[in-house]
């Protein structure tokens, strides 16, 4: 596994990229060549070119070799005993280690470790959710990783849930192991993601989700984004294209690119196709079965002599295919000519004396003109006869070329982050390989049993292998032999490698809630193959799925060419076709400004034309008219929906909390409810949203608004509540209940609306969605395991700081373990009055709760969280449950009302409760505790005022205020007088007098 970052330190490693550097590797790299060169030829002007492209190459690959990062410039690769990466030279071997960099990034201790590290004695409630996001279900090398990873992180205990965006075969594989779910694209907006921990994307068409998961209030959610095959990337080498302009479009690829935690691509080619997006988090990990797939399912459909004679080769020829690394593509195979032209010349040698016809085919480069003619020019100087040798572009299909070739020789002295995927290739095909011993193949293959390996030291022992594999009539047995053995270990050779990389991946980027049950670590997986027997099962690998391939084309076509032109699709788009659009060219823009100019031009010239024409004068009534006509026809700023005028009468309304633009779909709208934003301008279009911002400043604040979550907009609708809210019940609602399917349905709406209308004027709570206990455990374990299992402690401290109360005299108001629901969510509905009690006391606990904690801005300090996300919204888990605290302890009644069938049933009925702590919420001790902190406020005299909460969390008001406001309204009007008898003085002595009006 190996990552490809923003920023590298690779060149601490590299001499120079100068002058001075990459003038003495050339000349190392052209006295390598001159060296080596074959007695008997004269130092001709060709090879004098030769050894000069060699020297280029080398320097250039030095180049290149600084844009890879090789490690983290710290000294580690001397640490871990190895050799440090030294930069190309003609002869030598290149040493690639950038796999040794992300390896250790994910060595160290991950979140689960930390988070099983804590205290965690309490039992978990909820398994780790994770959201898969597949294009199709189809039966083909990507589905068959994916279900062999989901069947593994269920069996260390994951909760998957798949979401594809088109059914398939691989349906019923995909439901025996999890959930599925096949959703549209338009019901994407509609599915809550905050449910999830993570969300793993695996298609190009999951940039639709990629922009819901950019919105509030998804962003914090880890998103890794798997790319499996090169068309975007293709798509953005061909780029700019005529055909293709579309403003914009590679920089709306990089921002959802960038959004992501990690993107992550199955081989080490991809990230260099996908270079112009690369913000940074890009990520490597080997081992996708795609390679062996498409072995298997490409099938015999043309015979080995048909295809050799289509390529002018016999059929008793013995032919070579020559591969390497991909990650020089568009190069010359420099790489391989080390090898060759120590090993070619006893090749040639060998088939001469076994009467063998040996071709040479070279997988490399491109196919243009002028690379085919270097190749050709390359080829001479390596010893190969005329006609001996065959090149093929890397954009050429590979599986065509294995149908018909013999041995299949890995030429690349470089050492790669995986095992290299040509060579992969080759052995699930059944073909006997030579490769050098880099450590990278010694890891999986054997020599003598699963290829042929030389060392990489000494190519010339390339020659002994090409021995080992040719007889007097071809292939020796032994060579099949091999060819099988290595077949049959390269179906699930990289299996587990594959899969234990993916779960520490995982592992490092998810934040583990604390109320998660924990999943087993990495180390825990027993997967070692391929989940081969059901998909071998549901289709027969070797038929082609044409029609699949060819959807998916389309598909995707519609993604890389359409999507950047389509805003806010997921809001405002209906329908998401773009097989049928017709984008704008460059001269079709060019008319447009010319358009515009013009229209520009003429508008100035009738305005002028205006001026100059004479208008009679209007009468002040059709002044009046005019104006009144404006007012009407100017359109308001934000226009009431009709649910506004609805409320007029109402008993009730129900305020939805929201945060972004992604909780739109899950809000209501008609006369119940009335949405409440906790973004600044966030309202939604047409709508009489609240803006809790501009109510409470405090607000304003990012790291107060994290902290106190919902709750922050109950704060600001108490504020100055006339203003705002003038019903005699009060009610609210997270975005999360519709979100969650506990939101009220029609009937319970209805229930509700017809009790408030009653001359009802009981105190009482209803709530809706009830917290989620298990039988061994009561409503302060609960909160425990909500809260990093520090609830009692720190609200205990909080009760008693509150209050003033010492340290011997119990402060954790005792919750009974009755069997009845306790309210979550923020979904309730209570009279108005009774709101601002609840509130009154609110204000003062959180502020206490607060003060623990030094009064500080720092979210690491949190106790009430096990990760950073629940560090940042430290107060919002306990702040969820505190009504239900309020609520019994105060006496008042509590009803649960079931969101479905809109029965109500009364929850802990107070003839039943035994222990019940009135005293400390009683209003009358609460309003004279708020009316002495008002005080202080007021009197600027509290030590911590700088960063004192309470203030800021509403109206300061105690009654002294109200006479010190009548008292300086008195004063100033004594002074006013005074200042009046003054003037009027000073006029007497002056002798001014003033005459009387009309003399």
């Amino acid at each position: 596994m190996w990552r490809r970052g923003a920023h590298s330190d690779a060149a601490h490693h590299l001499p120079a990229a100068g002058a001075g550097g990459s003038t003495s590797a050339a000349a190392a790299a052209a006295g390598a060549v001159r060296r080596r060169r074959r007695p008997g030829l004269s130092c001709r002007p060709s090879h004098l070119f030769f050894a000069l492209l060699v020297a280029l190459f080398t320097a250039s690959l030095l180049v290149v070799w600084q844009l890879l990062p090789i490690g983290d410039g710290d000294g580690d690769a001397a640490a871990d005993g190895e050799e440090a990466p030294a930069p190309p030279d003609g002869g030598g071997t290149t040493r690639f280690s950038a796999s040794r960099m992300v390896l250790r990034a994910f060595d160290t201790e991950s979140h689960l470790e930390a988070a099983r590290s804590a205290r965690r004695w309490w039992p978990g409630l909820e398994p780790v959710r994770l959201a898969l996001v597949v294009g199709t279900m189809n039966i083909d090398a990507e589905s068959l990783m994916l279900t062999t990873l989901a069947k593994s992180l269920v069996g260390l205990g994951y909760e998957i849930e798949v979401l594809a965006f088109v059914d398939g075969k691989a349906h019923d594989i995909w439901k025996a192991i999890c959930h599925v779910n096949v959703v549209s694209f338009e019901k994407l907006k509609y599915v809550d993601w905050s449910k999830y921990n993570t969300v793993l994307v695996s298609s190009l068409e999951g940039k639709r989700v990629v922009s819901i998961l950019m919105q509030e209030p998804f962003r914090l959610l880890p998103v890794v984004w798997l790319i499996h095959d090169d068309a975007l990337g293709q798509h953005l080498r061909n780029y700019p294209d005529p055909h293709l302009s579309i403003p914009n479009h590679i920089e709306d690829w990089r921002a959802h690119f960038n959004a992501c935690t990690y993107v992550v691509f199955p081989d080490s080619h991809l990230p260099l196709l996908y270079s112009p997006v690369d913000t940074g988090n890009f990520l490597v990990i080997p081992g996708s079965p795609v390679d062996i797939w498409a072995a298997k399912r490409y099938g015999l459909s043309q015979s080995q002599g048909t295809i050799r004679n289509q390529h002018g080769i016999k059929e008793e020829d013995v032919v070579v295919l020559v591969v390497g690394s991909y990650l020089f593509f568009d190069e010359l195979p420099w790489d391989y000519v080390t090898v060759l032209r120590a090993s070619a010349p006893h090749v040639m040698d060998m088939s001469r004396t076994k009467k063998l016809g040996v071709q040479f085919i070279f997988f490399c480069g491109n196919g243009t003109d002028a690379y085919n003619s270097a190749f050709q020019e390359l080829a001479s100087h390596m010893g190969f006869p005329d006609g001996s040798v065959k090149h093929f572009p890397m954009t050429h299909d590979i599986g065509n070329l294995l149908m018909f070739v013999d041995i299949v020789l890995y030429g690349s002295l470089r050492q790669e982050p995986g095992f290299p995927p040509l060579l992969l290739r080759s052995m699930s095909s059944e073909i006997p390989i030579i490769a050098p011993n880099l450590t990278v193949i010694t890891k999986y293959v054997t020599d003598g049993i699963h290829a042929f390996l030389f060392n990489s030291g000494d190519p010339s022992t390339a020659a002994l292998a090409f021995m080992r594999i040719l007889g007097d009539k071809g292939l020796l047995d032994t060579a099949y032999s091999v060819a099988l053995e290595g077949k049959l270990l390269s179906k699930n050779m990289l299996a587990y490698d594959c899969i234990v990389a993916h779960v520490k991946l995982l592992e490092s980027v998810l934040h583990y809630p604390s109320d998660a049950r924990l999943p087993l670590s990495f180390s825990k997986v027993k997967d070692k193959t391929w989940l081969w027997d059901p998909f071998e099962s549901k289709a027969a690998l070797g038929n082609s799925s044409s029609e699949d391939e060819r959807h998916i084309h389309t598909r995707n076509a519609g993604i890389l060419l359409g999507e950047s032109a389509q805003t806010n699709w997921t809001t405002n788009s209906d329908s998401n076709d773009t097989s049928s659009y017709d984008y704008p060219s460059q001269s079709d823009w060019d008319d447009l400004s010319e358009v515009e100019i013009f229209e520009d031009i003429e508008m100035r010239e009738m305005e002028e034309i205006d001026e100059r024409v004479e208008k009679p004068l209007l009468t002040w009534d059709e002044v009046y008219r005019n104006a009144r006509k404006s007012e009407r026809m100017k359109p308001e700023g934000n226009e009431r929906d009709e649910g506004e005028l609805e409320r007029t009468g109402q008993p009730v309304c129900i305020y939805e909390i929201y945060h972004g633009e992604g909780a739109w779909p899950f809000l209501h709208h008609g006369s119940l409810y009335r949405g409440i934003t906790l973004s600044k301008g966030g309202r939604r279009p047409r709508s009489d949203d609240v803006d809790a911002v501009m109510r409470l400043s405090v607000l304003d604040n990012t790291y107060y608004r994290d902290l106190l979550c919902e709750f922050g907009a109950m704060f600001a609708i108490a504020n100055r509540i006339d203003t705002v809210h003038k019903l005699p019940w009060i009610g609210f609602q997270s975005w999360r209940a519709a979100g969650r399917k506990v939101s009220l349905s029609v009937s319970a709406e209805e229930t509700l609306e017809k009790t408030m209308a009653e001359e009802n004027h009981e105190d009482v709570i209803y709530y809706w969605v009830p917290m989620d206990t298990d039988q061994t455990s009561n409503f302060w374990s609960t909160c425990d395991c909500l809260n990093a299992g520090h609830c009692r402690t720190l609200f205990e401290d909080a009760f008693r700081n509150m209050y003033g109360l010492p340290k011997g005299v119990a402060a954790l108001p005792p919750m009974p373990n009755d069997g009845d629901y306790w309210s979550t969510l923020h979904s309730w509905v209570m009279p108005t009055p009774s709101f601002l009690k609840f509130i009154m006391f609110s204000r003062m606990f959180v502020d206490s709760l607060h003060s623990l904690n030094g009064n500080g801005t720092e979210p690491a300090s949190c106790l009430l969280g096990a990760s950073q996300p629940e560090k940042r919204h430290c107060y919002c888990r306990i702040l969820e449950i505190l009504v239900n605290i309020w609520a019994y302890h105060s006496g008042r009644k509590m009803v649960y009302l079931n969101p479905v069938t809109g029965e109500s049933r009364e929850q802990h009925p107070q003839e039943e409760r035994k222990e019940m702590w009135v005293k400390f919420f009683n209003f009358t001790l609460l309003k004279s505790m708020d009316e002495d902190l008002a005080e202080e406020a007021d009197d600027g005299m509290h030590p911590g005022k700088d960063q004192w909460l309470w203030p800021l969390t509403g109206q300061v008001f105690w009654p002294g205020m109200a006479d010190r406001e009548r008292e300086e309204k008195y004063i100033k009007k004594l002074d006013k007088k005074l200042k009046n008898k003054v003037k009027l003085l000073e006029r007497q002595k002056s002798g001014y007098k003033q005459k009387p009006l009309g003399q």
